[in-house]
């Protein structure tokens, strides 16, 4: 049986994963790049796809250690919704490049709300 604090590490190098593959994206718009000319490309999707994988294992397995299968809180839907967001807001800088600054600043400030919302469960 794995333990929740395996769980947890796991979770958080997820996170870590996933906001070092979107700011690199963001940071290679922001130097002139494209999705075209982004030789990185497959290695930065699979990255990104890893990421959200491990941390939906890492997520759902410590809610498994903590006994809450069914019937969530609102504070954990609060971080389903914001980690569905996360890869929409990676995919802007390639959609609208004037918009890679402002990923790169948001990025950490989405990802402080949702530390905020899992340490402190709101509502």
């Amino acid at each position: 049986m794995i333990s929740y604090e395996v769980y947890k590490v796991l979770h958080l190098g997820g996170m870590f994963l996933l906001f070092t593959v979107l700011g690199g994206i963001a940071l290679h718009v922001l130097n002139g790049g494209t999705r075209e000319s982004n030789g990185g490309r497959k290695l930065t999707g699979a990255l990104h796809g890893v990421a959200l994988f491990i941390i939906l294992l890492g997520g759902f397995g410590m809610l498994a250690r903590l006994g809450l299968t069914s019937g969530f809180p609102g504070w954990i839907w609060a971080k389903i919704a914001i980690w569905a967001l996360i890869p929409v807001v990676g995919t802007m800088p390639y959609r609208k490049p004037a918009t890679a600054k402002a990923v790169l600043f948001a990025l950490p400030l989405i990802g402080v709300f949702t530390a905020w919302v899992a340490i402190y469960k709101p509502f």
